[in-house]
């Protein structure tokens, strides 16, 4: 149990916090060994780094961009946009915004090739708003 926190019952058990993590699935809460989670815990830094191996300058210039720019912008930003902003060409671009749309999900173009989600923004409208501190306001993804 969390120190100062009233006991909970799961599905008729005591739970308690030694040795356990709490997996919610639907409406229910399950206590389970926390033994694999904290074994692919150590896993993960050899995960994550193999994973972004593919993000090199101009994927992160053109993410980083993207990212930054939706808060502004009330639609999804066209490829063309991009491209002269990061000064690189329209064609280097279309190739990044592919790559990044095929690998991690880290973002979505619309019908139209325009970048309308990236993680953490997009342009859609969600439950989800986020404020900046410098007063831009978009949805979350």
């Amino acid at each position: 149990m969390v120190a100062g926190m009233p006991s909970r019952t799961c599905r008729s058990k005591e739970l308690t916090m030694s040795g356990q993590i709490l997996v919610g699935v639907g409406r229910e809460i399950d206590a389970v060994p926390d033994g694999d989670f904290f074994e692919a815990l150590k896993n993960l830094p050899g995960k994550m780094e193999s994973r972004l191996a593919f993000m090199e300058r101009e994927r992160h210039a053109v993410r980083d961009f993207v990212v930054r720019e939706m808060p502004r912008h009330d639609k999804p930003l066209p490829p063309w946009h991009i491209a002269q902003a990061t000064g690189l060409d329209l064609p280097r671009v279309s190739v990044v915004l592919a790559d990044l749309e095929r690998n991690l999900f880290f973002l979505v173009r619309d019908p139209d090739g325009n970048v309308s989600w990236a993680f953490p923004v997009t342009t859609f409208q969600t439950r989800h708003r986020l404020e900046f501190s410098t007063g831009e306001h978009t949805s979350a993804a």
